[in-house]
């Protein structure tokens, strides 16, 4: 039970980064016209979780499990970057970066609810890293947010 436990939080992990890959792909296509500097930000962080759901469905297929493909559309930690992708509104920076804020915001409480759940075992120091690399994102697309509404 407690391996099924730990294969289901990560497999939530694996659809919250691919959520991550598939939103940063949308920002850097709603700010392409303005040949913006924030692109290359979007690049990378689309290959930060790339690299997440990499190691997530090693630890996945290690612990015997079936790695998920998909996004959020299920998964009991985290459904918010579906909403955010629905919600980019206009195709200025300040905003993009709003909704990219807030889809970190989002990957936070996943990656803090994996850690809380307990239902980790040895996949935990996995996690925590991954969670760390992302609150360092987080920070960055928030500077940048107010760098732009500045």
């Amino acid at each position: 039970m407690q391996q099924e436990n730990q294969i289901e939080v990560l497999n939530d992990l694996i659809r919250i980064n691919n959520d991550r890959i598939e939103g940063y792909r949308k920002a850097a296509e709603q700010l392409k016209d303005e040949r913006s500097t924030l692109i290359p930000v979007f690049d990378k962080l689309q290959a930060e979780s790339q690299t997440n759901t990499i190691d997530l469905k090693d630890e996945v297929l290690r612990l015997g499990g079936d790695p998920d493909e998909g996004t959020t559309t299920g998964g009991k930690i985290y459904r918010a970057w579906m909403d955010v992708k629905a919600t980019f509104g206009g195709d200025n920076p300040a905003s993009v970066l709003m909704s990219c804020e807030g889809g970190e915001d989002a990957a936070k409480r996943a990656y803090n609810s994996a850690i809380e759940s307990g239902d980790l075992g040895d996949s935990l120091s996995i996690v925590m890293s991954q969670r760390d690399a992302q609150l360092l994102s987080h920070d960055q697309i928030k500077m940048l947010r107010d760098q732009y509404n500045g």
